[in-house]
């Protein structure tokens, strides 16, 4: 039996669930509806619709796949959020989703949504690539016509002529300046294609930036299987992710938002030494322990983490290559953040698997690692760790591993076959090499990643 508003009363009375009106109306609109949103914004909005505001259900939105449409609309939005520790597991009932459309399918219910007066905020987890940037980082037209840009151009239109106010577009992807890349993109495409709505979008709409972080590892069968065995119900979209949420937004909202910060959220005048911190510390982390850490035969974070030798090295990443180069903003602790880092990883109920967090390197590893070996680079110091998760990483893209799941990873491959061991170093990270960055490398850095990779091959 699944889960829906029907079957929620069998649930046992230790599984909490929503009191509130769910046919309130729709604030949000959110793309990219998977598991870290339904753990992350849209946990958070559910507490602030249980303690009494109105008007912020959401609508997600799939850009490319109905798997989740098909999970979660059979039971009315409706899913299970399991936090995982040492101790029990706690599972509750979030309701804050009304419904997922999916994109090719549901264009103008999404754009009635969007233009609706009820709709003060648009948010984002469509991962890095889903801002389909091109290798300078300005907007790959190409790429954005199957994005939401063209989505959001048609909405935005509507409620410039309706004389609407502005709203609140709010990415929560992993990406340096989220918020600013997002109105710098989205100012692109509108200047290309309806000028006059890229105007009224740069006076009344706003792009704040946000950092998020909670560790949320893909659902397996086994969990949904265990889950149904403890509740009694079941519940193909239920997520389970850990105790620990940050949430972290620039205090630049373009109109009403939910009170999340009643909730923990940080509302900031800057999100940047927050986000800093993520991206090099945990991201630049996970990063190494997923490539490394597959190389020594290992599944999941936890098994990673315990490797005496991994261990040391993440904990090297973590203090002395990437905190001397976050300026921390005030009461934040980067000591004290790589301690919890550590503690998070170390948890085993999580099953974070490697392979989950091993796709789109090529997305990912600019600002995990490439953007501390720059400014280190500069202070003439050196970076092995991530030298040596380099070396880890191009052994993983060359092909002949394990699946490589990446945008680029036939060039990668092709490139592999051309240059070899020897010349795949410079090829990649040299002057003339595929990834260009702020790092220049020296040649020392690329001789440790070429002997680093050698002895690893």
């Amino acid at each position: 039996m699944r889960l829906s508003p029907d079957t929620i009363s069998r649930l046992p009375g230790g599984v909490t669930r929503p009191s509130y009106d769910r046919s309130q109306p729709i604030g949000i609109v959110h793309f990219g509806i998977g598991a870290f949103h339904r753990a992350h914004q849209a946990h958070y909005t559910d507490a602030c619709l249980e303690a009494g505001e109105r008007g912020w259900m959401i609508a997600g939105v799939s850009l490319r796949s109905s798997t989740v449409a098909r999970q979660m609309n059979p039971q009315g939005g409706m899913y299970t959020l399991t936090q995982r520790s040492d101790e029990e597991p706690e599972t509750q009932v979030v309701g804050s989703v009304r419904e997922v459309l999916v994109a090719d399918k549901d264009q103008s219910v999404i754009s009635d949504n969007i233009a609706s007066p009820d709709c003060h905020i648009v948010s984002f987890t469509v991962t890095e690539k889903g801002y389909c940037r091109a290798a300078d980082g300005s907007l790959d037209f190409d790429q954005a016509k199957n994005g939401f840009y063209p989505l959001l151009e048609k909405a935005l239109a509507r409620r410039q002529a309706a004389g609407l106010p502005g709203l609140t577009l709010l990415s929560c992807d992993n990406l340096s300046g989220n918020g600013k890349q997002l109105g710098r993109l989205m100012g692109q495409w509108l200047d290309k294609h309806s000028p006059q709505v890229a105007t009224w979008f740069r006076e009344h709409c706003t792009t704040p930036d946000s950092m998020v972080d909670r560790i949320v590892p893909a659902s397996t069968e086994q969990d949904l299987a265990e889950l149904e065995e403890r509740i009694g119900l079941r519940d193909e979209a239920g997520i389970f992710t850990e105790s620990f949420s940050q949430w972290t937004i620039e205090n630049s909202f373009a109109d009403a938002h939910p009170a999340w910060d009643k909730f923990g959220v940080q509302i900031v005048p800057s999100v940047e030494p927050y986000e800093t911190a993520k991206l090099r510390m945990l991201n630049g982390a996970h990063s190494l322990l997923a490539y490394a850490g597959l190389d020594a035969g290992y599944s999941f974070v936890h098994e990673a983490i315990a490797d005496p030798a991994l261990r040391a090295m993440t904990q090297r990443l973590m203090r002395d290559e990437a905190a001397p180069t976050i300026n921390p903003g005030k009461g934040q602790d980067l000591s004290a953040y790589a301690d919890e880092l550590i503690r998070r990883f170390d948890n085993p109920a999580l099953q974070h698997r490697l392979i989950q967090i091993a796709m789109d390197g090529s997305q990912k590893i600019g600002q995990r690692w490439l953007d501390t070996l720059a400014i280190q680079g500069k202070r003439d110091n050196s970076c092995p760790a991530i030298l040596t998760a380099l070396a880890h990483w191009l052994r993983h893209i060359r092909g002949d591993i394990r699946p490589v799941d990446d945008p680029r990873a036939q060039e990668f491959e092709n490139v592999w076959k051309e240059a070899g061991i020897e010349g795949i170093v410079k090829a990649m990270f040299g002057s003339d090499g595929l990834l260009q960055s702020q790092w220049k490398p020296s040649e020392d850095e690329l001789s440790t990643i070429k002997h680093a990779l050698q002895a690893i091959s």
